[in-house]
């Protein structure tokens, strides 16, 4: 391991806004944050958004400086990635952001129902023969469901069309509200096709974004409404049917 990510990590320690769990503490059982995010750390009543795999957390981040009256957590399993985001919000002193480094498999055990009010998947790997590692896949869904407010929104940023087609076919099947699809979205800010409040909210690029975009990556949005009152199942999906 080379010297500057075990010198992120020792950082990473001291980091109030990082947040470490071991293993033993949210494997099948409740950590001890689950239900006190906003009483504990926010210390206020503001709704509370996530954002999945989130790198190095530029996205969380520059959330949170748009939006004062909202609070974000941004999570990953990478800490040498999230200390450049948890280093962001100490120097900068943002009060409604955090991170907390852990499996997103585990995240049901993190936060109490109701707690949350959106979710954001930025440039999740598609996993394109392991569906059930695909973050929007019915499993993850249903874990997001135990946690998310009635009608919480899921919103999916991607370079993959394989993921956003994916989605699209499984929010179709399920019959769940969508509220903004885009198939180009610079493209889209560009024309000035889509409201300003959401061109703002879409123009925050990450590092790997603008990596994507580099290499001539169509970048997509999908939002959409997810709903308690059935289960999730999944779309008819060929897998050699659509772009990577």
């Amino acid at each position: 391991m080379g010297k500057d990510k075990l010198k992120r990590f020792e950082e990473n320690k001291t980091f109030k806004s990082l947040f470490q769990p071991e293993f033993e503490e949210v494997f099948r059982k409740d950590y001890h944050m689950k239900g006190r995010w906003h009483k504990e750390y926010f210390r206020n009543d503001n709704p509370l958004v996530l954002e999945l795999g989130c790198g190095r957390g530029e996205y969380t981040v520059d959330l949170a400086r748009r939006y004062p009256n909202k609070n974000f957590i941004g999570v990953d399993i990478k800490g040498a990635r999230l200390w450049r985001g948890a280093r962001s919000v100490t120097e900068e002193n943002l009060t409604n952001a955090a991170f907390l480094r852990t499996r997103i498999e585990f995240i049901e055990w993190l936060f109490a129902e109701g707690e949350v009010a959106e979710i954001w998947i930025t440039f999740a790997d598609p996993q394109i023969r392991r569906d059930n590692k695909r973050l929007t896949a019915p499993m993850f869904l249903e874990r997001y469901k135990k946690f998310l407010i009635p009608g919480g929104i899921i919103h999916l940023k991607t370079d993959s069309p394989y993921l956003h087609e994916y989605t699209s076919a499984l929010v179709e099947k399920n019959n769940l509200e969508v509220v903004s699809i885009i198939k180009d979205v610079y493209g889209s800010i560009a024309s000035g096709d889509i409201p300003v409040e959401l061109a703002g909210l879409l123009s925050i690029k990450t590092h790997y974004e603008e990596q994507f975009i580099a290499q001539g990556h169509p970048i997509t949005y999908l939002s959409f409404k997810l709903t308690s009152d059935k289960k999730i199942v999944a779309p008819e999906w060929d897998h050699d049917k659509y772009p990577r």
